[in-house]
């Protein structure tokens, strides 16, 4: 059992009221039972200064409760989770911006494998245009949105040679219809110190007034030396965007606590222009990074 808050208030000049942010939050994660309440305020003229605040003039109000029983009659099966969730964002004067009602069943089984669930409820307020959806052309227009959408997916155990989650989602998406299907957090052991990691996403949305594909494919190599030294390199395609980005990294651990990275970035246009026989390099970093860990 859990409880935690805070209470905060800036003085900016020029910044009179709604300068206040504070937060209470109460979690009981038991095995059985599980329960969260969290509630959050951020003033539109909270100004620390200091840090990151990935956005203002907002109140939450969250909710969560499970219920996980642990079947003895039914060998296969470890464990039952019927969940369910409510998340309610709004302006500090009392405008809905977003709020997302949600309902979740999983089993996990003996095996490690899990299979889950979901239903979602989503209301969505734009105040302006969202342009350029999923990385396309097309834009969704400002208003009020209520849709519903339908998600289950089956992950496998990470003791597997070929571990993963593979989903399936259909629904609603803001003025249309959305079916995405992907295979997420896979992992292929080729041998004890070299793996792959395949990503690959597809996204079909249905709009009034157009219909696109949004795929996206990332893999991940790693090749362990040794337990302090190890190399992985990540390469991601988008064909939307017609991109392909590459990080390349090198990590030594040559002592306790101490560190040399070297990486490599680079993205480049997949467009290929009549003379050229590469594609078209748009940014490029190389960079070396030491750390020392000194002990007194």
């Amino acid at each position: 059992m859990n409880f935690n808050g805070y209470y905060a208030k800036t003085r900016t000049p020029g910044l009179v009221g709604e300068d206040e942010s504070y937060q209470a939050a109460f979690t009981y994660n038991g095995d059985l039972y599980a329960v969260s309440v969290d509630h959050l305020l951020v003033g539109d003229n909270f100004n620390p200064e200091v840090g990151f605040m990935r956005r203002d003039d907002f109140r939450r109000t969250y909710l969560q409760a499970k219920y996980a029983p642990r079947p003895a009659g039914i060998e296969s099966v470890r464990q039952f989770t019927f969940g369910g969730s409510y998340d309610y964002f709004e302006t500090v004067a009392g405008v809905p911006e977003t709020e997302l009602a949600q309902a979740n069943f999983q089993i996990e089984f003996e095996n490690s494998d899990r299979f889950s669930a979901d239903v979602q409820r989503s209301y969505e307020f734009l105040d302006v245009p969202w342009e350029r959806v999923l990385g396309t052309e097309y834009m969704i227009p400002a208003g009020e949105y209520v849709f519903r959408d339908y998600y289950v997916s089956y992950s496998m155990g990470a003791q597997r040679r070929l571990s993963g989650n593979l989903s399936l989602q259909y629904g609603e998406f803001y003025n249309g219809e959305i079916t995405s299907a992907g295979y997420s957090r896979g992992r292929i052991e080729v041998t004890p110190q070299f793996s792959f990691e395949p990503s690959i996403s597809v996204n079909h949305v249905k709009l009034p007034d157009a219909e696109f594909t949004a795929p996206l494919a990332v893999t991940r190599l790693t090749y362990t030396f040794n337990p302090r030294v190890f190399f992985s390199g990540l390469v991601q395609f988008n064909p939307v965007q017609e991109v392909v980005s590459t990080n390349l990294r090198l990590r030594w651990e040559y002592r306790p606590g101490s560190e040399l990275f070297v990486v490599y970035n680079d993205q480049r246009d997949t467009v290929l222009l009549p003379d050229q026989r590469f594609p078209m390099l748009q940014n490029r970093a190389f960079v070396v990074k030491f750390t020392r860990l000194f002990r007194y």
